[in-house]
C-alpha cells in the first residue's frame, strides 16, 4: 500500500508520494497511479525526497510515465502539502529546474494561496512550423521546461490535435508544451494548454508563465498578466527579470493506493 495525497492547482492535479514509498518501477508505478479508469487519477505524481541541505527535492513524473523538470502547478500543489504537515509559510522546494521559492500569502482550511519565484525565463525568436492544415507560428520560452506560445483570435474545434502535431515536430529534441493564447487586452489573456506527457489539461503553471512573458515580450500585454485557464485564473508578474507565479492549491485527498 502506497500513502498519497491528492492535490489541485486550477484543475491540474498531482498525487504527493513520500520518497521512502518509491517502488523500483518508478515510472510504471506513476503511469499506473495516476491512470483515471483504473487508479487514483492525476496529471503526474510529485515523489518527495528530504535534501541533506533541508529542502525538499520534487520529482515530477508525468501521467504517461515520463519524467518532467517542473511543474509550476505541481510545485505549488508540494508547498500546500508540506505547510499542512507543519512546515514553514516559506519553502524552498527542489525541482529538475532548480529551487523554487515559495511563499503562502493566504489560507482556509486546505485551501492555499502561494506566490513563487520562477525565475529568469529564456525567449527565442518566434519561427513558423508546418502542420497538417498549413504554417504554424509561435514563440519559444523555457521555464526550465520547454513551451512554445501559439498566439490565436479564437480556440478552434482543432486545437488539442494541432498540440499533438506541434509536440511531435523533430525540431524540439525533449519534447515541448504548447499554449495557444488569446489575449482579451493589455493585462489579460486566455490560455489552452496541451502539455508534454499529459496532454490537455486544466491549467499549468510553467505554461501560465511561458503564455505571459510571450505575451509581454511581443509587445501585446503588460505586467502583471491574469492568465485565464478552464480551470481558474493566476497571475503571472514579470519584474526584473525574474517571473513570479501567484495562484491557489487545494489538497483535495488523502488515501492508500493498493496497485
Amino acid at each position: 500500500m502506497v500513502p498519497f495525497t491528492k492535490a489541485s492547482a486550477c484543475g491540474n492535479d498531482f498525487l504527493i508520494v513520500e520518497g521512502v514509498y518509491a517502488p523500483a518501477d518508478l515510472y510504471q508505478f506513476s503511469r499506473r497511479i495516476c491512470d483515471r479508469h483504473n487508479g487514483v487519477g492525476a496529471d503526474g505524481v510529485e515523489w518527495l525526497f528530504p535534501t541533506n541541505d533541508g529542502e525538499m527535492h520534487a520529482r515530477l513524473i508525468n501521467a504517461d510515465g515520463t519524467e518532467a523538470e517542473i511543474s509550476g502547478n505541481g510545485t505549488r500543489c508540494v508547498a500546500a502539502y508540506l505547510v499542512s504537515q507543519g512546515h514553514a509559510g516559506k519553502l524552498a522546494i527542489r525541482t529538475g529546474a532548480g529551487v523554487k521559492h515559495c511563499e503562502l500569502m493566504a489560507r482556509e482550511e486546505n485551501c492555499f494561496e502561494f506566490e513563487m519565484d520562477m525565475g529568469v525565463p529564456q525567449i527565442a525568436a518566434p519561427f513558423s512550423l508546418q502542420v497538417a492544415h498549413g504554417e504554424v507560428s509561435g514563440t519559444p520560452v523555457s521555464m526550465g521546461n520547454p513551451h512554445f506560445v501559439v498566439f490565436v483570435k479564437e480556440f478552434g474545434p482543432g486545437w488539442q490535435a494541432e498540440g499533438v502535431e506541434i509536440g511531435r515536430q523533430h525540431v524540439f529534441k525533449h519534447g515541448v508544451k504548447v499554449e495557444f493564447v488569446r489575449v482579451k487586452n493589455r493585462s489579460e489573456i486566455e490560455v489552452r494548454f496541451y502539455e508534454r506527457g499529459v496532454g490537455e489539461t486544466q491549467s499549468s503553471g510553467t505554461g501560465s508563465c511561458a503564455a505571459a512573458v510571450a505575451s509581454v515580450a511581443a509587445g501585446r500585454a503588460d505586467s502583471p498578466v491574469k492568465v485565464h485557464a478552464p480551470g481558474g485564473a493566476q497571475i503571472v508578474r514579470w519584474s526584473e527579470g525574474k517571473v513570479f507565479l501567484r495562484g491557489p492549491a487545494q489538497l483535495v485527498c488523502r488515501g492508500e493506493f493498493l496497485g
